[in-house]
């Protein structure tokens, strides 16, 4: 094959991707979890029960732990470029609780502005036990050695 076919070829497919239609910062964009989409979600009202609500918007992402009549649906787009810290563009979570009829009582929807910036803290807590003593530092290892590899009983030779 020539040097000028060659050339040509790589014109030719850089043509191409200049005219994609989508776009280049998409490409680094992954999806995370399942949002219902709007209709669904404006199909469940405050009475409705825990069964219409599963039917209607599936299985929630989450349920709270220490409040099982909580049902958190949520999803995100993260974009990730090569080394760079990935970065949240959007974020959207729907929050449904439950009462003790098991019916809806409260619905809940949040955006990426309603979250907070959390600092991340580089203290560190320190724990009491796990420093060897002295004669476990330096003499735990002794009698611990096999040269010879064996399966720890005797072996008749």
């Amino acid at each position: 094959m020539s040097i000028n076919k060659i050339i040509c070829a790589c014109s030719f497919v850089l043509l191409l991707n200049a005219c994609s239609t989508r776009k280049a910062d998409e490409w680094f964009v992954t999806h995370n979890g399942n949002m219902p989409s709007e209709e669904r979600i404006s199909q469940i009202a405050v009475g409705d029960s825990m069964g219409k609500v599963r039917s209607v918007l599936g299985s929630p992402s989450s349920v709270v732990s220490f409040d099982r009549n909580t049902w958190i649906y949520m999803s995100s787009d993260i974009k990730r470029v090569a080394f760079f810290a990935p970065e949240e563009i959007n974020r959207d979570v729907l929050t449904i609780k439950f009462n003790d009829q098991d019916e809806v009582s409260e619905i809940t929807r949040l955006g990426q502005e309603d979250g907070a910036k959390v600092k991340i803290s580089k203290d560190a807590t320190e724990t009491l036990g796990q420093e060897p003593g002295f004669f476990r530092k330096y003499f735990g290892g002794v009698g611990q050695y096999n040269p010879f590899g064996g399966m720890g009983g005797s072996s008749s030779m």
